[in-house]
Formats: structure tokens, sequence, C-alpha cells
């Protein structure tokens, strides 16, 4: 989850578990430092796009390294505050606040090594788009009240905030049940057989659901809402570029973006060159990790070549799609599709 997110979960933890026993402000300044201490490996440089990514949400994500750092910050956090006896209690607080930053990164699409160094298993669930307002608001709510009237009805309001933000996941795990069964109704009946399926919100919502499909040839893209009345998922069908397997598909970024994406990326050529792509983040027909790769030159290093979205047309398709509107996607229109109405035809009615 973005960076604001995750301090205010630390911080809102911390206030939780510490409740009178320090400053509620102290509290949530040491919760808000350990909610974000995990993702300070974005700032290292491993002099490859691909290793970037791929090593992001990594060690600095381990469930074992984080519980193992918990009680030094603990022994540091107790003792510059001079309170040595709540040692334990800062323990706990700490430890939690470290331990929930990387599952609640799990719960999106990105991919969280949780089980270092065991295995580098890039684990996700992807109910939730990396920035969601009904997350993060209740805690940010919550969190303000406790620091405004910590005693009494404070505190309370900032567990209000965390259970709140917990239900809204919950929610999450059952709007995305609910496209998957519709994503696979509707392949079926547009006879698409798919080998994997990807079911992840569009942005800042879980309302409207991105869907991709893939084939040994191709990949198709969808969306469902749950405003949805009536309107069909529209599938568009792209090359994942199997043919450059051959080419390709020994190459380190290739691989380790395949492993990375669980199988939901397609290889391009452009002006001569290769490109790799993620599937999982963006959409048609811009992606945030696209990279440029040279097969003759295996060591030469992968360089990024994702693009954001066009927002004056992303966005207000968004408003419309989330609504249950029958518009083309910006995939679509990148096609070259007529208006809604007209073929593509693989498509089927949600249910």
């Amino acid at each position: 989850m973005d960076s604001l997110t995750q301090m205010a979960l630390g911080a809102a933890v911390t206030v939780a578990v510490m409740g009178r026993r320090t400053a509620a402000w102290k509290a949530a300044a040491w919760g808000a430092l350990a909610g974000t201490l995990p993702d300070l490996d974005a700032f290292i440089d491993h002099g490859d796009a691909v290793l970037n990514m791929t090593l992001h949400r990594a060690d600095s994500h381990s469930l074992l390294w984080l519980t193992l750092g918990a009680p030094v910050l603990a022994w540091i956090v107790s003792r510059w505050q001079g309170e040595a006896a709540l040692f334990k209690r800062w323990w706990l607080a700490l430890w939690l606040a470290l331990f929930t930053h990387p599952l609640l990164d799990t719960m999106t699409v990105y991919g969280t090594q949780l089980l270092r160094p065991f295995t580098d298993h890039p684990f996700a669930v992807g109910s939730v788009f990396i920035i969601d307002p009904a997350y993060t608001l209740p805690l940010l709510v919550g969190l303000i009240a406790a620091l405004a009237a910590w005693r009494g009805k404070g505190l309370r309001w900032n567990l209000a905030g965390l259970a709140l933000s917990t239900l809204y996941l919950g929610w999450s795990l059952g709007a995305q049940q609910w496209a998957t069964v519709q994503a696979r109704a509707s392949l079926a009946e547009a006879g698409i057989e798919a080998e994997r399926l990807l079911v992840t919100p569009a942005p800042f919502n879980t309302v409207l659901w991105r869907l991709v499909a893939m084939t040994p040839e191709s990949y198709f893209e969808g969306h469902v809402s749950l405003l949805d009345n009536g309107t069909r998922i529209r599938w568009t069908e792209h090359s994942r570029g199997a043919e450059l397997e051959g080419v390709l598909g020994e190459h380190d970024a290739v691989r380790r973006v395949a492993a990375f994406s669980h199988g939901f990326y397609s290889l391009t050529t452009l002006d001569g060159g290769y490109q790799v792509t993620d599937l999982r983040m963006g959409q048609e027909p811009s992606y945030t990790f696209r990279f440029e790769i040279d097969p003759q030159q295996p060591e030469r290093p992968a360089v990024m070549a994702g693009a954001r979205p066009d927002l004056d047309v992303a966005l207000p398709w968004l408003w419309q799609r989330l609504r249950g509107l029958d518009v083309p996607s910006p995939g679509a229109l990148a096609l070259g599709e007529g208006p809604v109405g007209q073929p593509p035809g693989l498509s089927a009615p949600v249910r």
C-alpha cells in the first residue's frame, strides 16, 4: 500500500497497544516510523530495473526478519523515551506495526515475499488497489481523534478505525470472489479457454474490477462492476508475444518477470528492440512495469519503459464504468473498436 496508509496503520496499531501508558503522540510517531520502515528498500538501486521491481518487498518485508528486528527497535524506543519499564509493551506495539505492514501489502497485487529466507515466492491476494481511500480514511479519522482526545473516546475512535478498515479488507475479498465468478461465467460463454485468470480492483475502489485472462497465444482484458445491470463483460484480445518465447524465454529479466507476475506477462517488439511487461499493474494500453531488454547482450541492465495512463481519458472512463455504464475501455479504444454495442463480439452478460 502507499506510504501514507502504512504510516497510518502503524500509528493506529501502536496507539491501540500502548493505550494510556504513554502519550498518544509518542505512540503514533513511533508507530508511523515502524509502519514505513519496510518500504525504505525502495531507495536501494540494484542497477537493473527488473531487479528493483522484484527485490522490493523482499527481505525488508520478511515476517521473520521483522520479528527479529522488533525487540531491537523497542529497546531503542523505550530507552529514548525514558520508558524502559514499558519495554515489553513497546515490543508488542512495534512488532505489530512492523508485522502488519507486509500483511497489508499482501492484499495488493504487487507481490510480497513474506517468507524469506525460506522462499522468495511473492504472495499477492490482489483484492485492494495500492491506494484506496475507503481503507485509509477510517484509520486517519480514528487516529486524529485519538490524538485530539486520547483518553476515553479518543482511544475508542482509534479502535473503531482499525475495525472498519479491517472489515473493508474482508469486504474486498467478498467482492473479488463475486467478480471472479462473473468472469469465469463470461469466459465460458464467450468460448475463451483461459489458463489463468487475474481479478484485481481498478484504481481507488473495490466496485470496479479489472480482469485478465491468459491463453497460450493471447491475453484478454475485461472489466466488471458491482453496479452492472445486465452490462456485458467485453473482452479485448491482445497478443502475449508467445512467438518470442524462443528468443527471450531464457533471458534473466524475462524469467524474473514471469515468476514475479505469476505468468501474467507479455513480450513485444518495438523499434527493433524487445520489451517484457507485467500485465498486473496498469491496464491497456499503459502499464507501470514495462522493461526494455536486449537478448544479444544479456548482461545489459533492463531499462524501465513503463508509462502512466492518460488521466484525462482514464479517470472519466473509470467513473463511468464504475457506475455500471457500458463504455469502451481505454484498451478497446486503443484497438480502434467501434462504439459500444458493435463487435468485438467476445462478450457475455453479467449475471
